[in-house]
């Protein structure tokens, strides 16, 4: 019987692990880098945050979309979270809680956001959800609102190489 807890114990602390994802705060210079790669893959980076109903709504459309593409090499979803630094064990959180597999970083760098949404979108006003498609290191479609999952979807096949 005590092995049986200890097992099980030991199974619930690695699963927890395995589940377990790390957010990386970064200024917009590395998320400047991180898509301004010259590769034939789509990346979908979607702007959203915890407290923002709209970007709660459409987040399981993503994490579909997501686990839909994992196999493919020409495509990616970048979670870029806008919550504050001091909210970052609530935004890992809602990682765990809607199990989103894709890469997740926290965007620190309210203090010059004047500076890089425009560079982003020179139509961008800061409102979030907002979702930016890149391939080969240029923006192709940016995208100002929420998505519904069929939105994402053609948007993904009109671009996906």
């Amino acid at each position: 019987m005590k092995f049986i807890k200890i097992f099980s114990l030991i199974a619930i602390l690695g699963f927890s692990k395995i589940n377990a994802q790390e957010v990386k705060v970064i200024k917009y210079e590395e998320l400047f880098q991180m898509v301004n790669q010259p590769t034939d893959q789509l990346i979908a980076v979607n702007f959203w945050a915890t407290w923002c109903g709209p970007c709660v709504e459409e987040m399981p459309h993503f994490v579909e979309v997501s686990e839909q593409y994992k196999e493919n090499p020409n495509f990616k979803i970048l979670f870029v979270s806008m919550d504050r630094v001091k909210q970052l064990e609530k935004v890992k959180q809602f990682i765990n809680d809607y199990k989103i597999n894709a890469e997740v970083v926290l965007l620190d760098d309210n203090k010059r956001m004047n500076e890089w949404i425009p560079a982003i979108d020179k139509s961008w006003s800061g409102n979030i959800p907002v979702t930016v498609f890149y391939q080969n290191g240029e923006k192709v479609h940016f995208v100002g609102q929420d998505m519904s999952k069929n939105e994402l979807e053609q948007n993904v096949k009109t671009f996906i190489k």
